[in-house]
């Protein structure tokens, strides 16, 4: 029997659509099991606060269960791993933050590119970082630091979490930008940092806002500026260092992303949910009590800010020449 021509076109473009129908009726119905949500760092942090935050909203939402699994090592490039070998079927996410951006260059040897071999769903949270300094320091604001840096270079300890952190990234920009000598003082996180910054064994740190906010408001630290484009609802008398610095813009922040080739129906119904999460006032005064703001917007937005701090990081630490010890 011969096949009209008209007849065989329309037989086969209904079998080439079988494939794409199938796939928008599964997202559609997404998810209809539990979805694992991998933090690549040890529980008790930002990210990991920030993961159990959103993975309860979804859960409640999306009516299945989203656990979170804590895999750290390999300065979160461990778990990032697993992530971007995991299927692309939208069961297995990633909680990623500032780190993803800065250890693309920081490291030699990736056995993945976390740009190409991740699919943006979210950004979450953005994050500043404190510029604080031991009060026995005789400054009380960013340019009366940079005239004191500048008249004793290689003199002031400028603490961080360790090579690489974004604190010691932060402050390494901070440096470039200002022309100042400052010695950094590696240490293993941001606690140890904090306490020998109160001791007086460094004169400068940058860290979370959470981490040190209790010591400011005491007064056993000195608070000079927010590292974010605008000011902290925590301290809004506190002034940003773009304030002093023109354009100066250095805040950490989290979002959520998947397995590259991650159907776009399931990444946008995920984006939509969370974004109603960064919508709910409970959720903005949790996010706020960490010293966070919500960082709502679209899965472009968020692909968006991933290549502009990829490639910002990557220019700080090649001049700054920062290595991995």
């Amino acid at each position: 029997m011969k096949l009209h021509r008209r007849k065989f076109l329309q037989l086969a473009t209904c079998a080439a659509a079988l494939p794409v129908a199938e796939q928008a009726t599964w997202a559609q119905a997404y998810p209809t099991r539990s979805v694992r949500i991998v933090v690549p760092v040890a529980p008790g942090g930002l990210n990991d606060v920030t993961a159990r935050l959103i993975g309860q909203w979804l859960s409640e939402h999306l009516g299945q269960q989203f656990f979170i699994e804590n895999r750290p090592g390999a300065g979160a490039n461990l778990g990032t791993e697993a992530v971007v070998r995991a299927p692309a079927d939208g069961y297995t996410l990633l909680i990623a933050g500032s780190t993803a951006a800065i250890n693309a260059t920081l490291f030699e040897t990736l056995n993945f590119n976390f740009i190409r071999d991740t699919a943006p769903i979210a950004s979450i949270v953005r994050v500043p970082q404190l510029m604080q300094v031991n009060p026995s320091l005789p400054v009380k604001t960013v340019p009366e630091f940079i005239a004191y840096a500048k008249a004793n270079p290689g003199r002031i300890a400028m603490g961080s979490g360790g090579n690489g952190s974004p604190a010691h990234v932060i402050g390494e920009y901070f440096k470039l930008t200002t022309g100042t000598d400052l010695t950094h003082v590696p240490y293993r996180g941001a606690a140890p940092a904090v306490t020998d910054l109160l001791g007086g064994q460094i004169q400068v740190a940058f860290t979370e806002l959470a981490t040190s906010l209790g010591h400011i408001k005491s007064g056993n630290l000195r608070a000079l500026a927010v590292t974010t484009a605008t000011r902290s609802e925590a301290l809004p008398d506190l002034p940003t260092l773009a304030e002093s610095i023109p354009g100066f813009e250095a805040s950490q922040w989290i979002g959520l992303v998947a397995p590259k080739d991650t159907p776009s129906n399931i990444i946008e119904k995920l984006n939509i949910e969370i974004n109603a999460a960064l919508g709910d006032p409970r959720m903005k005064a949790r996010f706020a009590d960490l010293g966070g703001m919500v960082l709502p917007g679209s899965p472009a937005d968020f692909g968006r800010l991933i290549r502009d701090e990829t490639e910002k990081w990557a220019q700080v630490i090649r001049a700054a020449k920062i290595k991995l010890e």
